[in-house]
C-alpha cells in the first residue's frame, strides 16, 4: 500500500488487522501445486484454492459497496457455487494474484473513504429490511471475513498434509 508510512490511527489499526489475517489465509497455501489446493480435503464442499477465490470475491463486493454500489451485493447461483472451487483454467498463482489487486484497491479505498458514510443494505433473507452499513462496519466484516476463512483453511491444509499455519 502506498500510504502506510503516512496511515495513523484508526485506519493504520485496521489495515493492520486486515494484512495480518490476509497473511494467514495466503500462508495455507504456500508450497502447493495447483490440484493440491483444488483438493477437498474434509467433508466440506471447501478448498484452499475455492478459500482464496471466495474471500477475494468477497471483499472487493464490499469494498464496490462501500464506494454505494448496492448491486454488488447480488450474485446468481452459478457465481455462488463457482466462488469455492476452483474452476478449469484457474491456478493457484493467478487466484492468489486476483486476492492481491482486490487487497491492494481495498487497502486504498480504507485509507481514502469516510469510514462514517452509510448505504442502503438491498433487499435480502440475511439483511434486516431497511438496514444500511457504514464504510468502517463493512471494513470490520472483511476482516472478520478473512479471519474465519483463514481457520477453515488451516483445518484444510491441515487434513491435506498436516502443516499448521496457525497455531
Amino acid at each position: 500500500m502506498t500510504h502506510n508510512d503516512t496511515i495513523t490511527g484508526e485506519r493504520a489499526d485496521l489495515l493492520e488487522t486486515l494484512a495480518a489475517h490476509r497473511a494467514f489465509l495466503k500462508g495455507t497455501v504456500e508450497g502447493l501445486t495447483d490440484e493440491q489446493a483444488a483438493m477437498r480435503t474434509t467433508v466440506s464442499e471447501l478448498c484452499l484454492g475455492g478459500l482464496i477465490k471466495h474471500v477475494a470475491g468477497v471483499e472487493a463486493r464490499w469494498m464496490r459497496f462501500a464506494l454505494g454500489d448496492p448491486d454488488a451485493m447480488t450474485m446468481n447461483e452459478a457465481d455462488w457455487t463457482g466462488q469455492f472451487r476452483m474452476l478449469e483454467g484457474e491456478t493457484l498463482q493467478s487466484l492468489l494474484a486476483a486476492y492481491d489487486e482486490v487487497a491492494r484497491t481495498t487497502d486504498e479505498l480504507v485509507a481514502t473513504l469516510d469510514l462514517d458514510v452509510s448505504h442502503p443494505l438491498p433487499p435480502a433473507p440475511w439483511f434486516e429490511p431497511g438496514a444500511s452499513r457504514s464504510v468502517r462496519r463493512v471494513v470490520l466484516h472483511v476482516i472478520a471475513e478473512t479471519s474465519q476463512h483463514a481457520g477453515h483453511a488451516d483445518i484444510i491444509r491441515e487434513s491435506l498434509d498436516g502443516a499448521k499455519s496457525m497455531g
